[in-house]
């Protein structure tokens, strides 16, 4: 179970169509597959999506910090030294997606090596999630379209719609069009990404009142400390934390100081290790919790679906498991399937994905 060599590839695979919101907007998937090779020749993966515009991680410096910070530091280390590779990786500041990555590829390793599913290794509370989809910007009636596509083809009757732009009524129109043409046949809940002021947000959620929304979810800076507080004191729904709760001990501050009443958690931002804890910051606390997307690939979409699927608390609500459908291709030899509003984690060995080498090399920029 020793760990022999490390490997970080680049590789870049086309949307479909762009994903647009507050913070900025993604047209390919400009990733890093992450590599864990042990001396018994067991291989475990990760998926590391960076977000430069949100945790300013690069493609190139993923790679970078990888190969020259991370694989000299835990090569050597067992696949059972879990704390002893965390305290390695967290010595390093920043780098959440990298340390993510990483994390993952060492426990998808172990439950290869042990024939058990990390699921399982985590918690195995169930063997499926309900899904939400990510209603980018757009005009209403194309979101109003997508929307469609999504109950007709997978069955998805929950929606996170993407706001936050000047002025607000172009987003609180957007949701009361959703609203109006499904009524109470769909959830829906609000994500800010940040983009509006505290003052904004409110004046927003106000129009809004009517529309039966579950959540909202970052809708102003985390770093205008006032303004947040004052809005969540305003607001009558939980107010999800995403951006701004990159580690548990910044869970613990935005929750104490009364800038957040629910979490998000992401498996590409905290892996598996790290989301356990903050999970069970939020199990002890009484929050909501949802399961959150970074625009991941198949890969990184399994990972959350396994996290999420091994707790009570992190499937209760309808996880964010949809965005690799808006991909021109993947990496994966068998592709995730949404069937009745719902993805089935698969019960095989480790994250019980395979990668598909032949588009691997197709699709891998360092060749």
């Amino acid at each position: 179970m020793k760990i022999v060599k490390i490997e970080a590839i680049p590789f870049a695979i086309p949307y479909v169509k762009p994903l647009r919101f507050a913070s900025g907007e993604v047209h390919t998937a400009e990733h890093v597959l992450v590599k864990i090779h042990t001396d018994d020749g067991v291989v475990g993966v990760g998926e590391a999506p960076p977000r430069p515009f949100t945790y300013g991680e690069t493609q190139a410096g993923i790679v970078a910090v990888i190969e020259t910070v991370f694989a000299p530091q835990l090569i050597g280390l067992t696949l059972l030294d879990r704390e002893r590779a965390q305290q390695r990786l967290q010595r390093t500041v920043g780098n959440p997606a990298a340390k993510s990555a990483i994390d993952i590829a060492l426990w998808d390793a172990l439950g290869r090596t042990l024939n058990q599913s990390v699921t399982a290794l985590l918690g195995g509370y169930t063997d499926r999630l309900r899904v939400s989809h990510m209603l980018g910007f757009e005009e209403p009636a194309k979101m109003v379209a997508e929307a469609e596509r999504m109950i007709e083809t997978h069955g998805i009757r929950t929606f996170k719609v993407k706001v936050g732009r000047q002025p607000y009524t172009l987003d609180t129109v957007v949701v009361r069009t959703l609203r109006e043409r499904f009524g109470n046949e769909i959830e829906l809940y609000v994500d800010g990404n940040r983009g509006w002021s505290a003052t904004e947000a409110l004046q927003a959620m106000r129009e809004m009142s009517d529309l039966g929304l579950s959540f909202a979810e970052e809708l102003c800076p985390a770093d205008d400390v006032l303004g947040r507080r004052w809005l969540v004191d305003h607001l009558d729904i939980p107010f999800v934390a995403d951006e701004s709760v990159t580690t548990p001990a910044e869970v613990t501050r935005e929750i104490l100081g009364g800038s957040a009443t629910a979490l998000s958690i992401k498996c590409a931002r905290t892996g598996f290790t790290q989301s356990q804890r903050v999970h069970h910051l939020a199990e002890g606390l009484g929050l909501e919790v949802v399961m959150g997307n970074q625009i991941d690939g198949q890969l990184g979409t399994m990972c959350t679906a396994v996290f999420g699927a091994a707790f009570s608390l992190t499937s209760r609500r309808a996880a964010e498991l949809s965005n690799f459908l808006d991909m021109s291709d993947d990496l994966l030899t068998d592709p995730l399937e949404i069937h009745d509003g719902e993805l089935v984690v698969r019960q095989g060995a480790g994250l019980s994905v395979e990668i598909d080498e032949s588009k691997l090399t197709h699709y891998r920029l360092d060749q």
